[in-house]
């Protein structure tokens, strides 16, 4: 086992050198510009790939490609919104561009922008939160197949869906549709393209320390204990370690895993 490597970032975490190589292979990370988005497009960088890094945030994106460069690693930036057809299409266009084909996905972007019953629930906020979260991943996986069934078949695609896509999520009923549909969306797309040994999987994380939940936690210092409670392991968890299920997901190791949705939660729906 290689010895930790440090980065610096949003939360000054820990990057681990991964045991999976992914040399001469090219991937794309969405929502690449910060917190699982960015653990993920830099172990993909340590472990050999070249990264396109997709974000809404050109500083944010651009600061993500510089710290993969830093380590001499290949990576590159593109602008979208994973909700309109023609950016998704542009990302894996600018992948093949710029690095030749594409190996790996990791379809991660997605927001939260609700907290009310269900019968509260605003139509343009529903519409919304459907828009990138599940037709979001939809789109990203239409070109992305596209592009691996052009090249022979073959490939990787991981999907985030979420804790609240295995189980009911109060006051959270788009957001919690929205990550069913992911790992819904994953199943059906398994099933399609296995067959061309293109493997698809859904990761469902539980509550994590990234950036967003940092704010939250600092607006309201008792949510953090009510969320470590509700994990087994009576802590929240750290970017890194969705990355690195993420990245035995895409790796030569999970050959024989498809259409699963893995939680990655510290036992939050366990019981």
């Amino acid at each position: 086992m290689t010895s930790p490597m440090r980065y610096a970032g949003t939360l000054n975490m820990e990057l681990v050198v991964p045991q999976h190589s992914f040399e001469g292979r090219v991937v794309i990370v969405t929502g690449a510009a910060g917190g699982i988005g960015r653990a993920a497009s830099l172990a993909f960088a340590q472990a050999g790939a070249a990264v396109v890094v997709a974000d809404l945030d050109p500083a944010a994106g651009e600061r993500v490609v510089q710290d993969i460069a830093a380590f001499g690693a290949r990576a590159g930036f593109v602008q979208g919104d994973v909700s309109r057809a023609a950016d998704a299409e542009r990302m894996v266009a600018f992948a093949v561009e710029r690095f030749g084909r594409l190996d790996a996905a990791f379809n991660n972007a997605g927001i939260e922008l609700e907290h009310q019953p269900t019968a509260d629930c605003a139509e343009d906020t529903f519409d919304r939160i459907i828009g990138v979260n599940l037709k979001g991943v939809w789109l990203c996986m239409k070109y992305q197949i596209a592009q691996m069934m052009r090249q022979g078949g073959g490939g990787a695609i991981v999907n985030t869906s979420s804790v609240a896509g295995l189980v009911g999520a109060p006051l959270m009923p788009a957001y919690c549709a929205s990550k069913h549909g992911v790992v819904g969306l994953t199943k059906a797309a398994a099933a399609e393209y296995g067959r061309h040994g293109i493997r698809i999987n859904a990761v469902c994380p539980g509550v994590i320390n990234t950036p967003m939940m940092e704010r939250a936690f600092e607006a309201d210092p008792r949510r953090r204990a009510r969320m470590e409670r509700a994990h087994l392991l009576k802590r929240v968890g750290e970017p890194q370690e969705i990355a690195d299920a993420v990245l035995w997901l895409c790796s030569d190791a999970a050959s024989f895993v498809t259409g699963h949705p893995m939680a990655v939660d510290g036992g939050m729906v366990a019981i």
